[in-house]
């Protein structure tokens, strides 16, 4: 068995959530207590990835990527940097594939709090940004982790979407679910099992651990 797949899908995991947990939160924020006009239109589009079809949303990553479209050859002509069967554009890929499930916890997590957090705090003097990140993050840290954790964990198991974008290199582009599907096909269950199993095993124990510290920081605001 090949253990790089599993490096590399949990390398793409982490990297995908770290970039979109810093994105998520202003866009959260403005979802959560913005206004303005094509609301719904900004949601519908964050919100695609949840109806889609992974091969619909990989297909058309695919056309935009690729140099022969005028972003794609942007890309490689500006920055160097191709995205069609690389790992940076298996990153760019698993972002906004993995969007909706950064920005909507966190989102519920910030219109969950009290009215009266934001308004103690300007009336204390704090500005708007003040009041983000130290009165309301603080008090939606559940939110957070759950919402990091299931950018994780979808991350962990893409298929469709990484699959029409990085294809199949070694070391570069096969990350688990494709190693899987792979020797499936090969009738090589044992090896497909292997990569399941430990896949399994490891987004469980980190699902445990989140909802048990969310179980736990739950406890503790009710009863304070």
């Amino acid at each position: 068995m090949d253990y790089q797949p599993i490096w590399l899908t949990f390398r793409l995991a982490t990297i995908t959530s770290a970039i979109l947990l810093v994105l998520a939160l202003p866009v959260a924020y403005w979802l959560a207590f913005g206004k303005f006009k094509g609301r719904g239109v900004v949601e519908a589009v964050i919100g695609l990835p949840l109806v889609l079809p992974p091969s619909v949303i990989g297909f058309y990553l695919l056309l935009a990527f690729s140099p022969s479209y005028w972003f794609g050859a942007w890309i490689e002509k500006v920055l160097g940097l191709r995205l069609v069967f690389s790992f940076p554009g298996l990153v760019i890929a698993s972002i906004l594939y993995s969007l909706p499930f950064m920005v909507y916890p966190i989102r519920a997590g910030l219109q969950s709090l009290p009215a009266s957090l934001r308004e103690a705090s300007y009336t204390l003097g704090k500005t708007e940004m003040q009041t983000f990140f130290k009165v309301l993050l603080p008090n939606c840290k559940p939110a957070i982790l759950t919402a990091f954790v299931l950018t994780f964990a979808h991350t962990v198991g893409e298929f469709g979407v990484v699959l029409m974008i990085g294809g199949n290199i070694p070391g570069v582009t096969k990350v688990a679910s494709v190693a899987i599907y792979n020797e499936v096909e090969a009738l090589n269950y044992g090896v497909a099992n292997q990569y399941a199993l430990i896949l399994f095993a490891i987004t469980f124990v980190i699902l445990l651990l989140v909802y048990s510290i969310n179980n736990r920081l739950l406890r503790v605001r009710q009863s304070a």
